[in-house]
């Protein structure tokens, strides 16, 4: 699997508003992408991938709207791996491991056994002046 996100060859970044709309409109964006690389609908990692993605579009809205009225999608590929992150401009870095609640399991806590389970990676990386985050995932193919 690719580790340097720089030398994925396909990219794509959408900007959406932070309102439940933008949930589906991640996810069909990234069809459309996977389509156009090439990467067919499916692929064993494909539906998990979605699933990821539209988790944490839902949390940025939920949780970030407040602070950050937009939140970016960042999607690449490469021949062997699928990586997006999702931006926003709260300054709050979600734990991603042992991210149960009061033994509630939560979206991120999904996410986190998803991307295990297809043997990915996961990486909060704080906006450089600490006022928003991404959430990084990379998965192989």
């Amino acid at each position: 699997m690719s580790t340097q996100l720089e030398v994925l060859p396909y990219r794509h970044v959408l900007t959406v508003p932070s309102e439940p709309s933008a949930v589906r409109l991640a996810r069909q964006t990234a069809e459309l992408a996977l389509v156009e690389w090439g990467i067919g609908l499916r692929h064993p990692t494909v539906d998990p991938a979605l699933l990821i993605l539209s988790e944490l579009v839902t949390n940025g809205v939920r949780h970030a709207a407040a602070l950050s009225p937009q939140l970016t999608v960042i999607y690449a590929a490469g021949r062997d791996c699928l990586a997006f992150a999702v931006h926003d401009r709260h300054p709050y870095q979600p734990p991603l491991y042992g991210s149960e609640a009061s033994g509630r399991r939560s979206g991120l806590a999904t996410v986190m056994e998803l991307v295990t389970g297809l043997s990915g990676t996961a990486v909060v990386r704080r906006d450089a002046d600490g006022g928003g985050k991404s959430i990084w995932i990379t998965l192989p193919l």
